[in-house]
């Protein structure tokens, strides 16, 4: 099992193959050059010849290693904590010392190394860095993330939703099968509201919920809204934050249909391309952006929630395309639950 901290929040390994924990290990490491090379140095001379022969070695090390983790990392993150962080800080030394036997030779002349103290540098240093980690990760995962993530699941809260009991009601009467579907579809919608947003959905329900917000939009604008899905390639199965698409077609419905008075088209776009699921979303854009504040909103919202969950691997990008409005998404490829399962929502269909 996983170390859980005081708040009964797994603790587990950072993720070796995100970008933003590689930056924050090779900035570490470059800090600890620096700081080695000051040292050991007696003047400026020194000081450069010492750092150049530090990261002669050290970068080879650095790269390999961080390569030797991200292959290595689903078994380690399956690894109880102490016994993961274990072989962690195994990978971290053994490397540099291979690294140091291969490359040692080319610096006869410059600073001497001891395979020792590589392996005592990477320690220290990757023993420093999983603190680090943990310490981030008991920081902001129960009492920033949850918190922050809770809030601004509170705020999407559709407009929406008010128009469309007006809607449901006119049906009532003349059509009440599609009344029911429509109550049903807007169950759909307060259900994802209410759900843990700490727990990331399959990319298949996040689909089924756009559909569901679509079909409501419809009975207020009939014809007026028409949507194309290009979803031959989505990975279904795919793990991503709840309610990302949902609000970037309402923006769309809201900023891009609304204001034209013969309506639009929205298109969606949602693939997998290699390790990265991407998410595209267009809509026209209208004479008017008399929303532009709220739009803003909404993308600050997800660009935020995309950030506390996968770090600096996800981006959003809003981009004109003359007469179209299109916003990107692209996430990591993951089915792997990034906190505990929460009970899924249980479908009525």
């Amino acid at each position: 099992m996983k170390r859980k901290n005081h708040n009964n929040r797994l603790v587990e390994l950072p993720n070796f193959c995100h970008l933003g924990v590689n930056l924050r290990i090779a900035l570490t490491v470059e800090a600890a050059l620096v700081a080695g090379a000051v040292a050991r140095a007696s003047n400026a001379a020194d000081f450069q010849s010492d750092f150049i022969a530090l990261s002669a070695l050290a970068q080879p090390a650095l790269l390999l290693s961080l390569l030797a983790l991200c292959l290595a990392g689903r078994r380690l993150r399956s690894l109880p904590y102490r016994w993961g962080a274990g072989a962690a800080l195994a990978i971290g030394a053994i490397v540099p010392v291979l690294v140091w036997s291969w490359f040692n030779p080319l610096l006869t002349g410059s600073t001497a190394f001891s395979p020792a103290g590589v392996a005592l540098f990477s320690l220290a240093v990757g023993a420093g860095l999983l603190a680090y980690f943990n310490l981030r990760a008991r920081a902001l995962s129960p009492a920033i993330t949850e918190a922050r993530l809770q809030a601004l699941q509170a705020r999407i809260r559709p407009h929406f939703l008010f128009n469309s009991l007006n809607a449901v009601l006119s049906l009532v009467r003349s059509d009440p099968r599609r009344a029911e579907h429509a109550l049903e579809n807007m169950a759909d919608l307060f259900r994802a509201l209410m759900n843990d947003a700490r727990q990331l959905a399959p990319l298949e329900d996040e689909v089924a919920l756009t559909r569901a917000y679509l079909e409501l939009e419809q009975l207020r604008l009939g014809d007026r809204l028409q949507v194309v899905w290009h979803i031959g390639k989505m990975p279904g199965e795919a793990l991503i934050p709840p309610l990302v698409i949902q609000p970037l077609v309402e923006n769309a419905v809201y900023h891009g249909i609304e204001p034209l008075p013969a309506g639009g088209e929205i298109s969606l776009n949602i693939y997998r391309s290699g390790d990265k699921v991407h998410i595209v979303v267009r809509n026209p854009i209208a004479a008017e952006a008399s929303h532009h504040k709220g739009n803003r909103i909404a993308l600050d919202n997800i660009r935020e929630r995309l950030l506390l969950h996968f770090d600096l691997d996800a981006q959003l990008k809003l981009e004109p395309l003359g007469a179209v409005y299109q916003v990107s998404i692209v996430i990591p490829y993951t089915r792997e639950h990034t906190t505990q399962p929460a009970a899924a929502r249980p479908h009525r269909r």
